[in-house]
């Protein structure tokens, strides 16, 4: 599996606090392991396009797509990112 970054998703992660930032490298660093680990509760959202969202804390999401073993992250935040995945 791969992880892709877009601008929007580095954008939000530049803008996210640095202890925020840490956890979010160490949990990549799991979701690369295992995307499936239950911590990130893994969940379709209701959108033509294919989103998931995942979960960093129990405020801040991460959302992506899947294309084969590519997982294409575009956003990540607080929780009202969910609203413009």
């Amino acid at each position: 599996m791969q992880l892709l970054f877009t601008r929007p998703f580095e954008e939000d992660y530049d803008a996210l606090p640095e202890m925020i930032r840490r956890l979010v490298d160490r949990k990549l660093a799991l979701f690369l392991q295992n995307p499936r680990h239950p911590s990130f509760r893994i969940k379709k959202m209701h959108d033509p396009r294919d989103i998931w969202e995942g979960r960093i804390t129990k405020s801040y999401r991460f959302t992506f797509q899947i294309q084969g073993d590519l997982y294409v992250l575009r956003r990540i935040g607080p929780h009202d990112i969910l609203e413009t995945p």
